[in-house]
């Protein structure tokens, strides 16, 4: 089989690719998250600096995933990567409990960008593993979550590092993203 054959093949068997932005505050998790997507070592995360990006593959879509850094003085930036985003996955520390008004305030800024407009929303409630974190039913009460009418959107306890509730939250980005496509 020549390189044409190959290309060919590609060609035939096309897959949606989803572009994904991964954001929330800084230590939420979001670039252990996006290294357990990509089945790549987590044992050495540092913070992220400006962004990363992973190309994925999940079940019948290419994930483009934006990992975008959460620290205070890169969130102004963070609209420069809203343009054909398909899916807002929002990151939240669940053990750090005085920062949850920050994350809601965030969060609500977000929702309201026009250039999110109607984007599905899956908020990951990270480190589920820790003793002292919040159940993702209380964050959903603390952030109003009930609230949206705009976009479909889900809350997925989970923790990056054991990988639980991450598989739950891609199945829901497919099932939505499939359902808005029809």
């Amino acid at each position: 089989m020549g390189l044409l054959d190959i290309l060919r093949k590609l060609r035939s068997t096309p897959q949606d690719e989803l572009r994904i932005l991964l954001l929330g505050l800084d230590n939420a998790g979001k670039t252990t998250l996006l290294k357990v997507l990509a089945s790549e070592d987590i044992s050495h995360i540092t913070p992220t600096q400006g962004f990363n990006i992973k190309s994925v593959q999940s079940t019948g879509f290419k994930l483009n995933v934006w990992d975008i850094g959460g620290q205070r003085k890169i969130r102004p930036y963070w609209r420069n990567y809203f343009d054909n985003t398909d899916v807002l996955i929002y990151v939240i520390d669940s053990s750090d409990r005085k920062r949850f008004d920050e994350t809601n305030q965030e969060l609500s800024e977000l929702l309201e960008e026009e250039k999110l407009h109607g984007v599905p929303l899956l908020v990951f409630a990270n480190k589920q593993d820790l003793l002292n974190a919040a159940k993702a039913s209380d964050i959903t009460d603390g952030l109003s979550l009930h609230q949206i009418r705009d976009r479909p959107w889900q809350i997925q306890g989970c923790s990056a590092y054991t990988k639980e509730g991450v598989k739950e939250g891609l199945e829901w980005i497919s099932k939505t993203v499939t359902k808005n496509k029809k």
